[in-house]
């Protein structure tokens, strides 16, 4: 599982998580995540995200 980093604010979203306020289950991958997903901290969208080792 990897973790993925808002290079706008700095949220995290982790794989083995997920994000249950979206509906995202705990093991999400990152691919699985809806391409119109946006960083629920500032909105950026998912392509403004960096993968990052925690």
């Amino acid at each position: 599982m990897k973790t993925y980093l808002c290079i706008v604010c700095g949220f995290v979203y982790d794989e083995a998580a997920g994000r249950h306020e979206d509906g995202l289950k705990p093991g999400t991958a990152w691919a699985d995540v809806p391409e119109s997903w946006a960083c629920p901290e500032c909105g950026v969208a998912k392509a403004d995200f960096e993968i990052v080792e925690i």
